[in-house]
């Protein structure tokens, strides 16, 4: 199958995905304080928004130095893709809620912060999931010697967003800081996007 409609799809996907993470930064309006003291209440709202921004703008940017290297991609493919824009969708109602009860603090904010977090886990696995299905399926020409430690070092993001989802019970502003060092992590190329010439000339994962 051609990669096209799977690029546009996606893209379109992300673009709505930053643009509603914008829908959570509101004031009040006079009447609720200076403005100035709204801005300074509303500080997690900002850096939340930060946060969530540059994360799915990098995974945009991964996904496609990554997607731009199949000449092809199968079905299986197709539906783990969709998998990581599911998750991708769910990071501005994950960032709102967050940013909502960092605000009040207790319990409830704990629990949003790990939300938060179990969000970034899940879209991370998912994104990893493509990442292995393309070399398994020779989509992308990575040596077997090599195979192990590109995967590691494309999914460790997953044990820091582990390492969040705990830290968010004791510190949820701590969980957002392992989040925004996650996000700077994926700014570097993690893909070694070699693109196979043939499906077949690339061996198999074994």
């Amino acid at each position: 199958m051609d990669t096209g409609r799977l690029e546009a799809l996606s893209d379109g996907v992300f673009a709505v995905a930053l643009t509603l993470l914008a829908l959570s930064l509101v004031v009040a309006g006079p009447g609720h304080g200076s403005l100035a003291h709204q801005y300074a209440d509303r500080w997690p709202s900002f850096v939340a928004y930060v946060v969530s921004f540059f994360t799915i703008g990098i995974i945009w940017v991964n996904h496609h130095a990554l997607f731009k290297s199949f000449g092809s991609i199968d079905r299986v493919m197709i539906f783990l893709n969709l998998v990581l824009l599911f998750f991708v969708v769910v990071i501005p109602f994950a960032t709102t809620t967050m940013a909502t009860y960092l605000r009040r603090g207790g319990a409830d904010a704990h629990l949003a912060a790990a939300v938060y977090e179990l969000v970034f886990e899940a879209m991370s696995l998912a994104f990893c999931l493509v990442f292995w299905w393309a070399i398994r399926r020779g989509l992308l020409v990575v040596p077997p010697a090599q195979r192990t430690a590109a995967i590691v070092r494309f999914g460790i993001g997953n044990v820091a967003y582990v390492i969040a989802i705990a830290m968010a019970f004791i510190s949820p502003v701590s969980a957002l800081a392992i989040s925004a060092l996650v996000a700077l992590y994926y700014v570097f190329e993690r893909t070694p996007n070699q693109p196979a010439e043939t499906e077949s000339e690339a061996p198999p994962l074994s």
